[in-house]
């Protein structure tokens, strides 16, 4: 033992949307609760006023940048995700949709209850948390998607998004709109557009001011650049006594290492925290019990990311939200504009003209021609005036399931295909609305680099990893998210949820959560 332990009855690893949950619920039925994040906190002035102030947006810790942003490259992903003390609501585009129908019977969680009726009043629940609202007001790059819709037929579908933002006055701060006076002063938004580098004028509703800062009211701790090394049990194998966690300092030179007594534990880390975590303590024989599924049926959401650089900038595609609209082009995935606020232009260091071609002996050569005998074209990107304004990003998801594997390297995290047909960046459907949106705004339609070299995707939605299942074999948790061979120990985050979404997850992880928590009874005083 390094150091006198202080007990608590629950300890929460990541604050992010799980987390959150999990800490306000838990407090509120009386419990002690400790929650563990390995980023930084982040008050409104923090945060950069572009994404070229990478030591403040990005995450990497090698260079000293303690940002709220991270990528992680691997063989068959590239995945993006948020650090700090609100995890992913820090950096997210702030959309809250609900799920299509289908993802309620797929997947490994199929037929253990009706999860559509389950989660419905847990949905309402987290929509009313989240402070979710439909945007109220459309600009130029909504407006561009909305003749997108007419062109696909679908204008009578296409709607402003149902986010999670303050929409009172700008530059007004008022008491808490929320919870009775009980949350934070808020301010109105300004339809920047810098949600996704983080909001600086106090409109987002991001999980610290409301599940985090709620929770701390009622004496849940956060303890912020902390990392969880190391969880084992107290006594019984299976927990039932309690566990003894390992955390040392994730941003400091000294790693510091401190432990603590916890009488539950609370998986919150993301797929990249929590399943990198599982796996390691799986391995070296610290949480021995764990099923063979851990870090298996993990899922991208099928998506596609494509910029479409407009040739002239007599509009402003950075003004608005940074979600502020959506429609679905077919009946398996839908469309969304992506915008980030004037100057924050970092992205097209990341870019390359679109070239589709799932063979990389056909599309390499391509696209170097392309680059080669038109050159006018990536310079015209690299050169704009303003980048952010004269560009217009398309994200589209579809709910069509392929899942990954995860295993430990020497040094990382290693994929592998696991089901389904591998998960691609070259959705034809995908292409189609790049190309179209192209002709809408007179641009050209380019790629995420990394996606175009490798033909692996990039997502902000990775999930799965630590899935529901009938039993130990099927899945990592029970259908209450309780961990399989474990006493007093769940996992509530996207590594949970168990079938291919198709929409952005934020909502459904709140949700999920919060009909985990239900089940937890009030401590016994």
């Amino acid at each position: 033992m390094k150091e006198t332990q202080e007990e608590y009855d629950y300890v929460i690893v990541g604050s992010g949307f799980g987390g959150a949950v999990s800490a306000l619920r838990l407090s509120e039925k009386g419990y002690k609760v400790l929650v563990i994040e390995k980023g930084k906190w982040f008050q409104k002035k923090d945060f950069p006023k572009s994404n070229w102030n990478l030591k403040k947006w990005l995450w990497l810790p090698t260079f000293r940048f303690f940002g709220i942003f991270k990528m992680t490259m691997l063989k068959d992903v590239t995945i993006v995700s948020g650090t700090g003390v609100g995890g992913g609501s820090l950096v997210y585009a702030n959309t809250l949709p609900r799920p299509h129908k289908a993802f309620y019977s797929r997947g490994n969680w199929k037929g253990l209850t009706d999860w559509e009726t389950e989660l419905e009043p847990h949905y309402t629940e987290a929509e009313r948390m989240l402070g979710a609202a439909k945007n109220p007001k459309l600009f130029d790059s909504d407006k561009a998607l909305f003749e997108l819709a007419k062109i696909y037929n679908k204008e009578n579908e296409f709607e402003a998004a149902n986010v999670s933002v303050f929409f009172g006055e700008p530059e007004k701060e008022v008491s808490d709109p929320y919870f009775n006076g009980e949350g934070p002063e808020r301010e109105g938004c300004r339809f920047c557009g810098g949600c996704m580098t983080g909001c600086r004028y106090n409109a987002k509703n991001s999980l610290d001011k409301n599940y985090l800062y709620l929770a701390q009211k009622n004496g849940a701790k956060i303890q912020a650049e902390r990392i969880v090394k190391k969880i084992v049990p107290y006594g019984k194998d299976d927990g039932s006594e309690g566990y003894i966690v390992t955390h040392q300092s994730s941003t400091s030179l000294i790693k510091s290492t401190q432990l603590v007594v916890a009488k539950g534990i609370v998986f919150s880390g993301g797929v990249l925290g929590t399943v990198r975590l599982l796996l390691d303590m799986k391995k070296k024989k610290q949480l021995p019990n764990l099923s063979p599924a851990v870090g298996d049926h993990i899922r991208t959401n099928n998506e596609n990311l494509a910029f479409v650089v407009a040739k002239k900038s007599d509009k402003d595609y950075s003004k608005g939200l940074a979600i502020g609209s959506i429609f679905p082009p077919n009946e398996d995935g839908h469309i969304e504009t992506v915008r980030y606020r004037t100057g924050s232009s970092f992205w097209k260091t990341f870019i390359l003209p679109m070239v589709f071609n799932k063979k990389a002996i056909v599309r390499i050569p391509k696209l170097l021609l392309k680059i080669i005998f038109q050159p006018w074209i990536l310079g015209r990107a690299w050169f704009a005036k303003d980048f952010a304004k004269q560009t217009v990003i398309l994200l589209f998801m579809q709910h069509l399931d392929s899942t990954l594997k995860f295993k430990r390297g020497l040094f990382n995290l290693k994929s592998t295909m696991s089901s389904g047909k591998k998960a691609t960046p070259f959705i034809n459907e995908a292409g189609d609305l790049a190309n179209k949106m192209s002709k809408i705004i007179n641009g050209e339609p380019f790629m995420v680099n990394v996606d175009l070299i490798t033909g692996a995707p990039s997502t902000a939605h990775i999930l799965g990893g630590a899935v529901i299942g009938e039993n130990q074999k099927d899945g990592v948790i029970d259908s209450k998210q309780h961990v399989f061979g474990y006493k007093n120990m769940l996992v509530c985050d996207g590594s949970a949820i168990s079938a291919n979404l198709g929409v952005n997850p934020s909502l459904t992880i709140t949700a999920m959560t919060e009909r985990a928590m239900s089940f937890i009874s009030n401590k016994e005083q």
